[in-house]
């Protein structure tokens, strides 16, 4: 992905995130998967998502909402070292972070996010509207994917969001 060029999601209205929510949900009891969501700068929008569709105890195991480096630490088993090394917005953390959530809950497939939603938080190298997104379905490897969302922060959690759950459909199928 050019990180240079800012990602647009299209549709991030409520109805688009619950048709998101709905295919993932269908995805997921499809083949038999439970989700555990681990987000950061999203603060719990894609479990509520998720949980706003009916019968996603099928499919849902639980939702974290990690957002110091103390609850990266202690809910996820993301490293010191990671946090001071390489910051919570980092491919690296999403991984941890993605990774943690298999091993906390009993959930087969995990996603993450961590990224600075704004207005303020940015700096030149990692600026209001850089996200990561990790996915991870239990015995695979993790993937991450770096966004550059633009707008404001209800904009780039909407994206963050949309995002997180498209990844879902292509991990959970």
């Amino acid at each position: 992905m050019d990180t240079t060029t800012p990602t647009i999601v299209e549709d991030v209205s409520d109805a688009a995130l619950r048709q998101l929510a709905e295919r993932v949900g269908d995805t997921l009891r499809l083949n038999r998967h439970m989700l555990c969501t681990a987000e950061s700068c999203t603060g719990g929008w894609i479990a509520k998502m998720i949980t706003d569709i009916p019968g996603c105890s099928d499919w849902f195991d639980c939702g974290l909402a990690a957002y110091s480096y103390e609850a990266k630490q202690a809910l996820l088993g993301v490293r010191p070292e990671t946090l001071t090394h390489f910051g919570a917005v980092s491919r690296e953390t999403v991984l941890e972070m993605v990774s943690g959530a298999l091993i906390t809950s009993g959930a087969s497939v995990a996603v993450a996010v961590t990224g600075i939603a704004g207005p303020g938080g940015g700096t030149p190298d990692k600026p209001v509207g850089l996200v990561w997104i990790g996915w991870k379905r239990r015995g695979q490897y993790p993937v991450a994917e770096e966004f550059h969302f633009q707008g404001d922060r209800e904009t780039v959690r909407r994206q963050t969001v949309a995002a997180a759950l498209q990844g879902l459909l292509a991990v959970a199928g």
